[in-house]
C-alpha cells in the first residue's frame, strides 16, 4: 500500500518505508489499469507538482480531494518531510488508504518526473466498482496480505499481538446497505449462534464472510479478544479474498444472527451496491492502519 506505513516514528527515529500496493502478490496491474481507465481521465503533472501533502484530510465521500491515483507514465515520490519513503512507478497506485478511510494523508506525493496520471474521487471510485467489482476484490487481497504480514510481525516481536485489547463494536454497513444485503439473501436462512458458541476456529479453511444482523461476535487471536463486531459489522472477509486458513477465531459473545456471504455474493452485491464494496474496503483499510500503527 502506498500509504499504509508512511509514518515517521518519534523524534530522531528512522522513517518506515511504506508498503506499495504493487509489492503485494495480490496486486494485478492489468486490473488496476482497466479500472482507472474505465472510471477516470488521464491528466498531466509537471515535475515538482505536489499532488497531496502529509497531514491533509480528505473531505469525505464524493469530495474533490477524496482521490486515489494511478501512474500511467513517469514516477511519483512519497516522502515525509524531506525524507523519501517510496517511489511509485507506471502501473502502480497510491493515495488509496486516505481516500478510502478519509484519514489524513500520511505522506506528501510529488511528481518526480513529468507524469501522466488518473485521479479518481469517491464518486468515480464507486461508479467504477459497479462496472468492475474485481478491482475491489484485488484491493482487498492487497489489504489482506498486508494485514497478515503485519500481524505476523507483531506476533514475532511479542508485542501488542500477544495481549491485544478488544475494540468496541462499530457498524460498517448502514441501514440501506443492510436492507440491500437482506434482499440479496432473502431466500437463505440466517445463521444463528447461542452465546459462547464457536463460529469458526483459527486455522480452519473458509469460504464465507459474515455480517452481523443481531448480537455481538468476539474475534480472538490465540484466545485473546482483539475485536468485537456488532449489528452492521462484518468479519471473516479475508476468507473470500485469498482462501487462506482463518487467521483468527470467532465466538458468539451474545446470541447472534448472521448473514453468510461467499465470493459470488460479494461480487453481485458490489455490482448492485458499490457503496458496500467501499464500506468493506474501508473496514479492512482501517484494520490495517490500526495494526500498522502498533508496529510503528
Amino acid at each position: 500500500m502506498s500509504e499504509s506505513g508512511d509514518t515517521v516514528t518519534g523524534r530522531g527515529a528512522r522513517a518506515i518505508e511504506p508498503e506499495r500496493a504493487a509489492a503485494s502478490p495480490a496486486y494485478n496491474a492489468a486490473i488496476a489499469m482497466a479500472f482507472f481507465r474505465g472510471a477516470g481521465k488521464p491528466q498531466d503533472a509537471a515535475p515538482g507538482t505536489v499532488l497531496f501533502s502529509a497531514g491533509e484530510k480528505t473531505a469525505g465521500l464524493f469530495s474533490r480531494d477524496d482521490r486515489m491515483y494511478l501512474v500511467l507514465e513517469g514516477e511519483v515520490v512519497l516522502q515525509a518531510g524531506d525524507y523519501p519513503l517510496a517511489t511509485v512507478k507506471a502501473g502502480e497506485l497510491f493515495g488509496e488508504m486516505a481516500a478510502i478511510t478519509h484519514e489524513p494523508r500520511t505522506a506528501t506525493a510529488i511528481a518526480l518526473t513529468r507524469c501522466r496520471l488518473i485521479a479518481l474521487d469517491g464518486r468515480q471510485f464507486e461508479q467504477g466498482l459497479a462496472q468492475n467489482p474485481e478491482f475491489a476484490l484485488m484491493l482487498m487481497g492487497v489489504f489482506s496480505h498486508r494485514i497478515r504480514q503485519t500481524a505476523a510481525a507483531l506476533g514475532a516481536r511479542g508485542g501488542a499481538a500477544g495481549a491485544p485489547r478488544a475494540q468496541k463494536p462499530a457498524p460498517v454497513l448502514d441501514r440501506t446497505m443492510m436492507t440491500g444485503l437482506r434482499n440479496l439473501l432473502r431466500e437463505r436462512t440466517p445463521a444463528r449462534y447461542a452465546a459462547g458458541q464457536t463460529i469458526f476456529r483459527e486455522g480452519e479453511a473458509a469460504a464465507f464472510m459474515y455480517v452481523v444482523s443481531a448480537g455481538t461476535v468476539a474475534i480472538l487471536v490465540r484466545g485473546h479478544p482483539i475485536e468485537r463486531v456488532g449489528p452492521g459489522g462484518l468479519f471473516g472477509e479475508m476468507a473470500i479474498v485469498d482462501q487462506s486458513p482463518r487467521s483468527a477465531a470467532a465466538q458468539a459473545e451474545t446470541d447472534c444472527e448472521l448473514m453468510a456471504l461467499n465470493r459470488n455474493d460479494f461480487i453481485a452485491l458490489v455490482r448492485t451496491s458499490p457503496s458496500f464494496g467501499r464500506a468493506l474496503l474501508r473496514a479492512m483499510a482501517a484494520r490495517l492502519a490500526a495494526i500498522t500503527a502498533q508496529l510503528a
